[in-house]
């Protein structure tokens, strides 16, 4: 039997999970917040502004019914990034947690392709109930390579644009690179790994290791 889709099965799918395109939106304002109340009250105004939004949104979500996960976990993010800049005593440590995470997304995600287990392949297909499959033709395997290689690229030039920055003190930039550096820049990862999943579908039923589309 062919697997399906979370769409078919009613499973919320991974933008309905991340809180849907207000989610994304929402994602960028603590930080937005943090650099505009930063730059005009100082740290401590900054910090108190950024967790304030991000409690409003939490709040917001939860009284629109929208998964409990991205509104808890929005808000504990904001606190460690708040907790870390307050305990440095300076407002680009805000932004340190991001930048070391981006650092480990380009190592874990290369090195997933190092050892043959794109993690492009293997959240898509878990997610979507499809097994590991297409691991068993290189073809396909090779399409989620190209994929992973991409978000690694991505989570690495995030590490290194904002490294830079850092380093600059440049805060005021530093919150518009994390922002546009964010989802604009992961609509584009996610785009190949779109093409990725299709190639590997067309592939893995031109081979009958899938069922063919009805």
């Amino acid at each position: 039997m062919q697997a399906q889709t979370p769409q078919q099965t009613g499973r919320p799918s991974a933008l309905e999970q991340a809180g849907g395109t207000r989610g994304m939106i929402y994602s960028a304002l603590p930080a937005l917040a943090f650099v505009v109340a930063n730059a005009m009250g100082g740290l401590a105004v900054g910090i108190m502004v950024a967790l304030g939004v991000a409690v409003i949104i939490g709040i917001e979500r939860l009284m629109r019914k929208e998964s409990v996960s991205p509104a808890l976990g929005g808000v504990f993010g904001v606190a460690i990034a708040a907790g870390v800049a307050w305990w440095t005593g300076s407002a680009k440590d805000y932004f340190l947690l991001g930048i070391w995470l981006s650092l480990a997304g380009a190592v874990l995600f290369l090195g997933s392709v190092a050892v043959r287990w794109p993690l492009a392949g293997v959240i898509w297909n878990s997610m979507t109930g499809k097994g590991q499959v297409w691991r068993k033709e290189p073809r396909s395997r090779f399409y989620f390579d190209i994929a992973t290689v991409t978000l690694a690229l991505i989570f690495a030039a995030r590490f290194v644009v904002q490294q830079y920055l850092y380093t600059q003190d440049e805060v005021g930039t530093l919150g518009v690179a994390k922002i546009v550096m964010g989802y604009p820049l992961l609509a584009v990862g996610l785009l190949v790994t779109a093409w990725a999943v299709r190639a590997s579908d067309r592939r893995l039923r031109a081979l009958g290791l899938i069922e063919a589309k009805r």
